[in-house]
């Protein structure tokens, strides 16, 4: 099933390229089987990725692609920014915390949300952002309550 799914690449652009992310990401983990919860979460943390490209960098990429390990399915969500990097990345996890005003719930959402993550920053290199969600039956069997 999961190998039906191809990896999926979305510039980030203009703001409706985050919609477009969001979709991308809610549909594919529908055909992987995620719940509705689950989807959700995942569709609000590519979200989220997405406008952190928008606003701090103006343009990136939001790659979503399906992957195994042990029997285990999951999806993975790369961010990457050639923008002006994270000054302070653990400032920028604390909940709050905001360089453009808004509720700082961003990237510490994301990482609540998800299962791993990683972030990686400079000023020379800009921002990359890897995330992975995996499909647990226990995660799943909380869905349905």
């Amino acid at each position: 099933m999961w190998q039906s799914c191809s990896p999926e690449t979305i510039k980030i652009k203009q703001e409706t390229d985050i919609v477009t992310a969001r979709q991308v990401g809610r549909n594919m983990s529908r055909q992987l089987g995620f719940g509705t919860i689950m989807q959700s979460r995942i569709a609000t943390s590519i979200s989220e990725l997405a406008r952190n490209i928008y606003l701090y960098a103006g343009s990136g990429t939001i790659t979503i692609e399906p992957i195994e390990k042990n029997g285990v399915i999951g999806l993975q969500m790369t961010a990457i920014d050639a923008g002006p990097g994270i000054p302070d990345i653990r400032k920028a996890l604390e909940d709050g915390y905001s360089t453009s005003g808004a509720l700082g719930a961003g990237l510490p959402g994301v990482r609540r949300m998800m299962d791993e993550f990683e972030i990686h920053s400079s000023r020379e290199e800009g921002t990359r952002v890897v995330v992975v969600k995996w499909n647990s039956p226990l995660e799943e069997g909380r869905d349905k309550w």
